[in-house]
């Protein structure tokens, strides 16, 4: 199998993570109003995605530069949102701001994109 279709398993596998969490994050707050839980799955989110480049750039080498890029600003705007603490910012991580409800994320967008290129 090529570090391409390697790569793009297991970001699915990482896009799907994201979505349980957030999942469960939304029906924390929704039903149980618990606001620590909640901040618990944002930062395992963000965690998920601070760890996304040191997991995938050994897969990445060799492909063009753009992909690299990318995955190290998944991981980037993660570890931003960690170090200053906003739970907010957290929930935002792959959602630009004129996002639509079930609308694909950044990273299912960039999987398909890179889908795409592996034909």
């Amino acid at each position: 199998m090529s570090s391409l279709r390697k790569l793009i398993e297991l970001l699915e596998e990482r896009a799907q993570q994201v979505r349980a969490l957030e999942t469960r994050a939304d029906a924390v707050i929704q039903e149980r109003g618990d606001q620590k839980g909640y901040e618990r799955l944002m930062h395992g989110k963000a965690m998920l995605l601070a760890e996304l480049y040191d997991e995938t750039k050994e897969l990445a080498k060799g492909l063009n530069y753009t992909v690299d890029a990318r995955l190290e600003r998944f991981s980037q705007s993660a570890y931003a949102a960690l170090k200053i603490g906003s739970v907010f910012f957290m929930s935002a991580l792959l959602y630009p701001e004129d996002h639509r409800q079930g609308a694909p994320n950044d990273l299912e967008i960039f999987i398909e994109d890179l889908k795409t290129t592996a034909g």
